[in-house]
């Protein structure tokens, strides 16, 4: 790749080969570590770049605006549909659909009331001026698009493949892949119901819907917001990407022209979701320091350890047998900091999650990992590393997928996937 994130020719190659050995625990409290200052925008556009106040989230754009729009909203969905257009037209009117009713639900647009001897046009439940709420849809597609049904298999992004089962997975199949997934974000819960509900009716001709997952927390960037603590409490995005600056964003984010994928894919980028139960009732009876020793961070402030600023920078040259903080702790391992690793970063937007309580009594909690990265092979390197790390006997990913988020379109007027399919 370009901008100093070079990528060798034959990616899907190598990329095959690593699968068979990268390891099972995903990144929970500084997967994507690098060298960040704190995010401290002062309040602008709403929805788009710091200040609380909700916005609307724009549709067009070079890249999906909903992927780095800030701030962060407090709630997400994820949302895996099985495409059942039986030919391209029915895949090129299904994207026109979905296009339309997510450019719509995204500027605040509400249908036109019909005969009341109808069914309604929309849900209702947000009344008939919905809020702007920072409402923020992304559209992604999964390697399963690409089979022989719509002519489609040689223009797949180069890396996109269906996500294995890694070391330690227990992947439920019921939670796991899909030919398209939506991520929805908004600050209220009944926004995010209208907008995939919306989406549903409008598809419903060509989409059936196979799996959701709802969640809360999200990380939060802008004027005035703390970093929000996972359900093992510490600190979780401190060192994450700033979605705000360009420049990482095209280094780390996004597929350039050059990058040995098809040209529609440029200004797309691939989409990580792991849905990771997290042991909680087995982690509350472990010692602080050991749940520190874990992360490689102190709990209560987010500082590395042996520090007390949550956003000082991370430096192991100077500790190289781990007594400050172990070789082993999640945060060495996910991002070790080294002129080798040092174009590994990706952008997260993961979630908490709660489903209530499993047959045996325990609390079936943890965190619905979400990255955007240039190249899937920076997502397997670091799981890699991180393949039998002590965090693995607190955590067991359950579900989730590989996917390609769309590139963006100029304007309303052009459907998502339009590239993909001329």
């Amino acid at each position: 790749m370009s901008s100093g994130c070079p990528m060798a020719p034959g990616r899907r190659q190598v990329l095959t080969a690593a699968l068979g050995s990268v390891g099972a625990a995903v990144g929970l409290a500084a997967c994507s570590d690098g060298d960040r200052e704190e995010n401290r925008n002062a309040a602008g556009s709403p929805g788009q770049g710091g200040g609380r106040t909700p916005g609307r989230v724009a549709f067009s754009g070079a890249h999906q605006p909903a992927i780095t729009a800030t701030p962060v909203p407090a709630l997400a969905s994820l949302a895996a549909f099985r495409v059942t257009a039986q030919d391209r037209a029915g895949l090129t009117e299904m994207f026109a659909e979905l296009s339309t009713t997510v450019a719509d639900l995204m500027a605040g647009r509400m249908p036109e009331s019909r005969d009341p001897a109808y069914p309604p046009m929309e849900t209702g439940i947000l009344g008939p001026d919905p809020p702007p709420d920072d409402l923020g849809i992304v559209v992604s597609v999964g390697a399963s698009l690409f089979d022989d049904r719509f002519g489609l298999e040689d223009r797949a992004p180069r890396e996109l493949v269906t996500m294995p089962f890694l070391a330690n997975d227990r992947l439920d199949s019921e939670r796991s892949h899909g030919d398209l997934l939506v991520s929805i974000e908004a600050q209220h819960d009944d926004t995010i119901q209208h907008a995939l509900r919306q989406i549903m009716r409008a598809t419903r001709r060509h989409l059936v819907l196979a799996w959701t997952g709802e969640g809360y927390a999200r990380g939060s960037e802008g004027a005035g917001q703390q970093t929000p603590r996972n359900l093992l409490g510490f600190k979780d995005g401190t060192a994450n990407l700033d979605s705000s600056d360009a420049e990482l964003m095209q280094r780390h984010v996004w597929v350039a022209d050059g990058d040995d994928e098809p040209a529609w894919s440029v200004g797309g980028s691939y989409q990580v979701v792991r849905v990771i139960r997290m042991l909680v009732e087995f982690w509350d009876r472990t010692r602080l320091s050991e749940q520190e020793a874990v992360i490689g961070r102190h709990k209560d402030s987010g500082a590395p350890l042996g520090g007390t600023e949550e956003f000082a920078e991370v430096d192991f040259s100077g500790d190289p047998d781990g007594r400050r903080t172990p070789l082993d702790s999640h945060i060495r391992l996910a991002n070790p900091r080294t002129a080798e690793t040092a174009d590994q970063l990706m952008l997260r937007r993961g979630f908490s999650y709660t489903r209530g309580v499993d047959k045996a009594g325990q609390l079936d909690q943890g965190l619905a990992f979400v990255s955007y990265q240039r190249s899937l092979s920076t997502f397997l390197a670091v799981q890699e590393r991180l393949n039998g790390e002590p965090l693995e006997e607190y955590i067991r990913p359950e579900g989730g997928g590989f996917f390609f988020a769309l590139p963006g379109v100029e304007d309303e007027d052009t459907s998502l996937g339009a590239a993909l399919l001329a």
